[in-house]
């Protein structure tokens, strides 16, 4: 059965991060991605173990030679969409920029995805994920009160931020180039991903809901009843229980129901001595012990499980949202649909 995107074909110039999954995120609903490598990279073989790769077509062009360039040129007049990574000007000095593309294939869709965006003082300079979160603004709210800022490893700006902004980006730009016969540039750039997945806390702080400093708030394990606890045998499990009959629900399963120190949830005075007394209650059972008593409740509760144990645990594995592809487990597919359901995984140079 083909994917949601079966008809669309991509080329993906090669790169790391957030663009590969991009490439990715499509490939895997059943677009024809063709990712265009260095010469020699299969036969170096380190690639075969990332699963970011998987669904692709490879092929290896050299995009510094005449040849290589014009095999390129040949897959984009076809193809519906272009993926790239390279600094601003980079695929120009190529031959492959926006306006030459454009006129070859007026309905192509070059998605350009970069750290800090196509313009702007910083457009050329060298960055990552850290510092494109950095000037967002996101990065500031991560983190415990009265420690540094705490960098989500790079799930926010490479992936969220990116790769999937890029995603939701060229589909909008391919439906547009359907309807209209003209294709576009996107310009996705990580920090403004980052910028606009904290869309809710700049809005909550403009209306004075959102104290600007880390760990003194609700979403930020300033609240006691969203945050982490270690249990008897040093594991952990979280909690999140903000609505009030969640909250009420979680204190009787605990045994402090109508206790006065518990009895003004939203209270942030009381926010230092609820936790304590809830890190004292934790750490009296073991993890296993914890999940025996609210797991499956309205408690919003689950215990912290590591990369080796999230795959095995009961839930993920009903739903099947890790597969094993090539002696690989991974993430499955994402989302899910009910009449285009993602085809097999094909793992890289499968």
């Amino acid at each position: 059965m083909p994917g949601a995107l079966e008809g669309i074909t991509i080329v993906e110039f090669a790169g790391i991060g957030p663009g590969p999954f991009t490439g990715m995120m499509l490939a895997d609903h059943g677009a024809r991605v063709i990712r265009i490598d260095r010469p020699g990279t299969a036969a170096r073989g380190t690639l075969k173990f990332d699963a970011s790769l998987r669904n692709r077509e490879h092929v290896e062009f050299d995009l510094k030679s005449d040849e290589g360039r014009a095999q390129a040129r040949d897959l984009l007049r076809e193809a519906d969409g272009l993926i790239e990574g390279f600094r601003p000007g980079v695929i120009e000095r190529l031959g492959f920029g926006p306006d030459v593309l454009l006129e070859a294939n007026p309905r192509l869709v070059v998605g350009r995805m970069t750290g800090w965006g196509q313009n702007g003082p910083m457009a050329s300079a060298a960055g990552h994920d850290i510092n494109y979160i950095a000037l967002s603004g996101a990065l500031h709210t991560y983190g415990r009160e009265g420690q540094k800022p705490t960098p989500p490893l790079n799930a926010v700006g490479d992936f969220g931020g990116g790769g999937m902004m890029l995603a939701f980006g060229m589909l909008a730009g391919i439906l547009s180039a359907k309807s209209t016969g003209k294709g576009q540039v996107v310009d996705c750039a990580m920090v403004d991903g980052a910028a606009i997945l904290s869309t809710m806390f700049y809005a909550l702080h403009s209306l004075g809901r959102w104290v600007d400093e880390r760990g003194k708030n609700i979403l930020d394990t300033g609240a006691p009843f969203y945050e982490t606890y270690e249990t008897a045998d040093g594991k952990f499990v979280s909690v999140g229980p903000i609505e009030a009959q969640f909250y009420a629900e979680m204190l009787e399963k605990l045994g402090i129901a109508g206790e006065p120190d518990f009895s003004q949830q939203n209270e942030r005075e009381n926010w230092p001595a609820m936790k304590e007394q809830l890190t004292q209650i934790f750490a009296q059972k073991s993890r296993d012990e914890w999940c025996d008593l609210l797991e499956g409740s309205d408690v919003c509760f689950a215990p912290v499980l590591s990369l080796a144990e999230a795959p095995k645990h009961p839930h993920n594995v009903a739903r099947g949202t890790f597969i094993e592809a090539a002696g690989i487990t991974q993430p499955a597919p994402a989302p899910r649909f009910s009449a285009t359901p993602a085809p097999p995984v094909r793992p890289p140079w499968s």
